[in-house]
């Protein structure tokens, strides 16, 4: 599997949750912390923005 974000940028957490099988909470835990240490970023709003991976 590849990486999903990186395929589709404007992937949702529901469709992350899907593709990961796990829980759409656990996601958005795993976003937080990606977020947290700089290497995800969100690049406008939750309706039509989208991911950016930062490589921090």
């Amino acid at each position: 599997m590849g990486n999903p974000i990186k395929e589709n940028p404007k992937i949702t957490a529901k469709q992350l949750a899907k593709i990961m099988s796990i829980s759409s909470r656990s996601i958005e835990k795993h976003i937080a912390n990606l977020k947290k240490q700089g290497s995800l970023k969100r690049i406008g709003p939750d309706k039509g923005g989208y991911w950016e991976i930062t490589g921090s």
